[in-house]
């Protein structure tokens, strides 16, 4: 595809599509051999599970998604996560999705127009895959696969699954052979924004830039499979969660008319998470009852997958006494999609004033997180869902080094998420601490490699590409612009040229804290030279601009609902486009634009530099603990 997007509906359709790179990934492992079964979707949300013998190759595959959906394969790209495929298949594994997307300049304009597929029992006869199918072969989904043998059971006794109305995208309840509700299940391109979205949330192509700008259309299913993964021993109490085919009528596709299509049958790619039967979720509760241990455990997942969407209606209580309001209580962590974006995002964590998160670790946690290995949860995820990006696993090593460093250091729960979290200030949002360490490591990463007379910058050393001496900055890092994602999370202000030091503005921060601080770096570097930084973009962004991209869009999406089922209710916006709903977003800190050598420098720079901003941040709440003392003492 084009380097440049030089037209308005080429920037806002453009399909992502990742070339070979630091982060695309080589296959590793055994190579399928014999037959093996992929389910592949279009960017329209179609999808078509097929066997694959040995002589089959990318053609072939695009060939019979033609004769069986009547989608256009000319221009098209065939996808597996980062990897484009050629035509040699020999890396895809049993069970797994893949993605059709067309090249930027043959996207239909109107991205609500529907595959022209035949009628769902022919659909069938070429698709001999079951009503529900999982993709993947993990062995921790036997509880899901008792699950789906009674759902099928029930879908063949008439029992229709439920439409959940609540939430911006589309949801179902599926139930058992009794009527009860035992799943939810969310297919991807109903999604918001996603081609088929049932409540008016359109306008967006799978793999574009979604709700979150650093996590695409179409991504979110295997998100809340990750973090059901990661969640091992059942820690923070995930409900059990897989990806999966799933045939049904019941699911939306839209058309270009009247917003729906007739009824019938229809394959999704979907999240399929067990339902959890509950009284109330986190905000209907006073949290002062809620067990220290359990936000303790929440907490440290949110931490690790670096979750930007944990408010209160994801948060389920279940009374374990059955009587009163304040006995005792179970949480029950759902909602995972927004997690592990592929760039260091502001998270939304709502424990994060609760008193329980200011308590210190129990022992028993400090060992959990002590055992924890990022490395470990890598090649965990690369082979439980082989299609994730590599970008979402850079930031899972990141985020989960700095719990370990924190928790060692003795940094409690409200401490490590407030050193996450960004702020704004004077109408601009700051850079977390967190991103302040990563910025300065990534500093020295440059400087040792101007230093390096080996250093040469090659086309294939990035996953994306651009030329910023066009834009008069001396060393910015490669990014695309023809990357939607890319292009939309990094917002360049190239006024002069010249970028503001990150560590004078969290500078300022710490001196609206403490009095005595004089200028001094909150991580003790020397920042008094103005821009040191040369490659650090500017650190502004409007606080009109932040509606749907941070703790504004929580507060808004979900004030006013009332519960439905454990979900929030909330009225449709009605069908505007995706990029009126979508403001400009800002990332300070790019994670994939680094080869192996540098990413293992960087992290090795970003733990020496953890310390002092441990260090900083404890001066920080002793400082407020003395103020609060302080006040209280004081009163008549």
């Amino acid at each position: 595809m084009s380097r440049k997007l030089d037209s308005p509906v080429q920037t806002q359709m453009a399909v992502a599509v990742i070339r070979s790179s630091p982060l695309g990934r080589e296959y590793h492992g055994r190579q399928p051999a014999g037959r093996r079964r992929v389910f592949v979707q279009t960017e329209k949300g179609c999808v078509l599970g097929m066997e694959l013998d040995r002589g089959d190759n990318v053609h072939t595959v695009k060939r019979r998604l033609q004769l069986a959906l009547n989608v256009p394969i000319e221009e098209s790209y065939l996808t597996f996560g980062d990897m484009v495929l050629k035509n040699d298949l020999s890396a895809v594994r049993n069970d797994s999705p893949l993605l059709l997307t067309r090249a930027t300049n043959h996207i239909h304009r109107s991205s609500s127009t529907p595959c022209l597929s035949p009628k769902g029992r022919d659909i069938q006869q070429k698709d001999k895959s079951g009503p529900i199918e999982i993709l993947g072969q993990s062995n921790r989904l036997d509880r899901i696969k008792h699950m789906i043998k009674d759902i099928v059971k029930a879908i063949k006794m008439g029992i229709d699954p439920i439409p959940v109305h609540s939430g911006l995208g589309g949801a179902y309840y599926f139930r058992n052979s009794k009527g009860d509700s035992v799943a939810i299940v969310k297919p991807t391109d109903e999604e918001p924004f996603a081609p088929n979205n049932p409540k008016g949330f359109v306008g967006k192509a799978l793999g574009q830039p979604g709700l979150k700008r650093s996590v695409r259309v179409g991504e979110t299913g295997f998100r809340e499979v990750a973090a059901y993964l990661l969640d091992y021993d059942h820690f923070a109490n995930v409900p059990p969660t897989a990806l999966v085919k799933i045939t049904h009528s019941v699911f939306n596709v839209n058309d270009g008319v009247n917003g729906m299509w007739r009824k019938r049958l229809v394959s999704k790619i979907a999240s399929f998470q067990q339902f959890i039967p509950h009284d109330f979720d986190a905000s209907d509760h006073g949290t002062s009852s809620f067990p220290v241990a359990s936000v303790h455990r929440i907490g440290i997942l949110d931490i690790r997958i670096l979750n930007t969407d944990r408010h209160a209606g994801n948060l389920l209580v279940r009374k374990l006494d059955g009587i009163g309001s304040f006995g005792q209580v179970e949480l029950i962590p759902i909602d995972h999609g927004l997690c592990l974006p592929e760039t260091l995002e502001d998270p939304y964590f709502e424990w994060i004033h609760w008193p329980q998160s200011s308590i210190p670790f129990s022992e028993d946690e400090l060992a959990y997180i002590e055992d924890l290995d990022p490395y470990r949860d890598c090649e965990m995820l690369r082979m439980e869902l082989p299609m994730i990006r590599e970008a979402c696993l850079r930031v899972l090593i990141l985020c989960t080094i700095f719990l370990k460093e924190a928790a060692a250091y003795g940094l409690c729960l409200a401490e490590i998420g407030e050193m996450m979290t960004r702020e704004f200030r004077r109408g601009e949002e700051e850079p977390s601490e967190l991103e302040v360490v990563c910025l300065e490591a990534r500093k020295m990463v440059a400087e040792r490699e101007e230093l390096s007379p080996k250093f040469e910058m090659r086309d294939d050393d990035f996953q994306f590409d651009i030329d910023y001496e066009e834009v008069g900055l001396d060393f910015t890092p490669k990014i695309a612009m023809d990357d939607p994602l890319t292009r939309a999370t990094f917002q360049p202000a190239l006024g002069n040229g010249h970028a503001r030091n990150p560590l004078s503005k969290l500078d300022e921060c710490i001196e609206e804290e403490e009095e005595d601080a004089e200028g001094e770096s909150p991580l003790g570097f020397d920042t008094s030279a103005e821009g040191k930084i040369s490659n650090v973009l500017e650190l502004s962004v409007s606080l009109k601009n932040t509606m749907l991209d941070g703790k504004n869009q929580n507060q808004e999406k979900y004030s006013g609902g009332k519960v439905d089922n454990g979900h929030f209710s909330n009225s449709s916006s009605g069908h505007k486009s995706a990029n009126e709903q979508l403001p400009a977003s800002i990332s300070f800190v790019d994670v994939t634009d680094m080869n192996e050598d540098e990413w293992a420098l960087f992290l090795e720079k970003f733990q020496e530099l953890l310390y002092p901003a441990f260090a900083k941040r404890k001066s920080i709440t002793l400082g407020q603990r003395q103020r609060q003392r302080l006040g209280t003492s004081c009163q008549f």
